[in-house]
């Protein structure tokens, strides 16, 4: 771990931060309290406090095992002990860093910015209690009971909200701005007249509070009351009631209370339930920026009109039919302007076997060269030998080839690195640009999340390409580039107006892909199909509803593809078509309402909720 400076803060010293500060008491009292996730920007003291902390934690004969960022797989779970193994003949198993952190805690600093693969093992492993290894003719299960404490800067980068929800509690700690508070944390820096009596003091206290927990009884009204709590929060993860429960009995225990209070409760439910928060984003309001005559209002109020006289079942019939929905006259023609941007929501996509040459930052693929990061070893041949998986293969037989002074391996004992990096995709925007969108300004909202998107393409070094359909054909209005500046010039000049020749957009996608797989062929391609889905033309005279579905299973046998559908209609409406819900159905994509694209990240959390 890399701290700032190499003095010694002793915990009771430690300026400000007293709900960190408590959240890490509290899992020392009790284990089941889930551990901690200490969230902040640079400097304020997240790795400093830990460093104080693990002064607590070693006089009370508890592991502290820090996690390394670099870490391998065989280092995390435990592997062959080379030395002892060639010595004996017999294969001898070293403990991994999990098993080591037995009792205790494992540190990971930086969480987020760790590899996801990586994390699940740790996650995995602590959930089940036991560390299970089977490698190299080895099965060995180890006891691996721990808490994770972590830090990250929710800046530098998101953190999943699965791994997320593991931790018992979050802290989110803030710049002190208080002049007397930084005067304080200067002294301390230089001061070496530390209160070393106080720590002996609060260690003695948690020893005495290990065991009167054991003593706390928990009534029904109590558990009632954590239900009531964490329901009027709108959390709806399990795991939130049970650290509740296990956080308010080791407060009780601290001040050596009998029974855990409604007051134990209130104190420590922000440790445990705000970053499981919901975060509810208001969409923003646009003021019109084109004044549309009288005409055109009334054509459109009777449309409405008609449409409110309809069933559902008599507009689904209307759509197979390709008749119109809801759209504005095709004569009339509006550019609208683009919206706010935001962060967009972290996209996961399937990993592949394809051996590429690659760059970028989005999905993760296997490297052909010798670049990327050593994940793990495999019998087939590649171009890096794996060291340390041969001579571990080679070790339980140096007895039985006589080695005396120099390993002796054998082609059989040989084993290969495989390696992973991040690749870029090719994004294609299929962008609907019909009538239909520019009712209620929903062209607006819409150019504001392809906005955000193409920032996201931007981020992950994909190149973009946008189609256009309206009217009566669609158009690549930008053909494939790593010019993001090209593509948001694009973006302003599409205009609104015509009819919806879905079929025509997704044909155009599909020959445009076919063209880039042939150029390149190591490509991932991802389809980002932005829609109300109110299709209305068909290119070969069969039903709009038909000639749909044949495309869509077209587009989704196309290798190396990914689809993601984004619905724009109005879901508050009486009458909805949800067709864009078969066209997820029929790609295999993943769907999306148009406001469930913002990224609900802890960064969010941070400038929501305060602890």
């Amino acid at each position: 771990m890399q701290y700032l400076k190499q003095f010694k803060i002793k915990f009771s010293d430690f300026v400000g931060q007293e709900n960190a500060r408590l959240a890490l008491l509290l899992n020392l009292i009790e284990p089941a309290c889930g551990g901690v996730l200490l969230a902040g920007k640079k400097g304020t003291g997240k790795s400093t406090l830990l460093k104080a902390f693990k002064e607590i934690v070693k006089a009370l004969n508890m592991p502290f095992i820090e996690l390394p960022m670099n870490s391998t797989e065989e280092a995390v779970l435990g592997g062959i002990d080379i030395e002892e193994t060639i010595k004996t003949g017999e294969r001898r198993f070293q403990k991994g860093l999990l098993s080591k952190a037995d009792g205790g805690f494992l540190i990971i600093e930086d969480i987020n910015l760790f590899p996801h693969d990586l994390l699940s093992i740790v996650f995995e492993v602590q959930s089940r209690g036991e560390n299970i290894v089977e490698r190299e003719g080895i099965t060995l299960r180890e006891s691996a009971n721990f808490q994770i404490l972590a830090t990250m800067n929710p800046e530098e980068a998101d953190f999943s909200s699965h791994f997320l929800d593991r931790f018992g509690m979050c802290v989110i700690m803030d710049n002190i701005i208080d002049k007397e508070k930084r005067k304080e944390i200067i002294r301390l820096n230089f001061s070496r007249e530390l209160q070393i009596a106080e720590d002996i003091s609060l260690i003695e206290k948690i020893i005495k509070s290990k065991e009167f927990i054991k003593k706390i009884k928990v009534t029904d009204e109590i558990t009632e009351f954590i239900s009531e709590v964490v329901l009027k929060e709108a959390v709806l993860s399990h795991r939130a009631d049970i650290f509740l429960l296990y956080a308010s009995k080791a407060y009780a225990a601290y001040f050596g209370d009998n029974f855990v209070k409604k007051e134990h409760v209130i104190t420590v439910a922000p440790l445990v339930l705000n970053h499981r928060k919901k975060l509810l984003h208001q969409q923003p309001e646009y003021e019109p920026e084109h004044q549309f005559d009288n005409s055109q209002s009334s054509e459109r109020n009777d449309e409405e009109q008609k449409n409110k006289n309809q069933t559902p079942s008599q507009i689904d019939e209307d759509h197979e039919h390709g008749k119109s929905q809801n759209t504005p006259s095709s004569e009339k023609e509006d550019v609208f302007p683009v919206g706010e941007s935001y962060k967009i929501r972290k996209f996961f996509f399937r990993k592949d076997r394809t051996l590429r040459q690659s760059t970028g930052r989005r999905t993760k693929t296997k490297t052909k060269g010798r670049a990327g990061r050593y994940v793990r070893s495999l019998l087939h041949k590649r171009n890096d030998i794996a060291i340390d998986a041969t001579v571990r293969a080679a070790a339980a037989f140096q007895k039985i080839r006589g080695m005396k002074d120099l390993l002796i391996i054998k082609e059989e004992d040989l084993r290969y690195k495989e390696k992973e990096k991040r690749m870029s995709h090719t994004v294609v925007f299929v962008v609907d640009g019909s009538g239909s969108m520019g009712v209620e300004q929903r062209m607006i909202q819409t150019k504001g999340a392809i906005l955000s998107l193409l920032m996201d393409c931007y981020q992950k070094r994909d190149k973009v390409s946008m189609i256009l359909f309206r009217k009566d054909r669609a158009e690549t209005i930008l053909p494939p580039t790593s010019s993001h500046e090209l593509a948001l010039k694009r973006l302003r000049e599409i205009p609104t107006g015509g009819k919806t020749p879905l079929s025509a957009g997704l044909m155009e996608a599909y020959r445009l892909i076919r063209r880039m797989a042939i150029k390149e062929p190591e490509s991932r391609f991802l389809i980002l199909l932005i829609t109300d889905g109110k299709a209305n033309v068909s290119l070969t005279g069969k039903t709009v509803f038909d000639e749909l579905r044949s495309i869509c299973f077209m587009l989704s046998n196309l290798t190396s593809v990914d689809f993601i559908v984004i619905d724009t209609e109005k879901k508050n409406k009486f009458m909805k078509i949800d067709f864009a819900v078969k066209i997820a159905e029929w790609l295999q994509a993943k769907y999306f309402l148009i406001e469930e694209l913002k990224s609900e990240s802890l960064l969010g959390i941070v400038k929501t909720f305060k602890i």
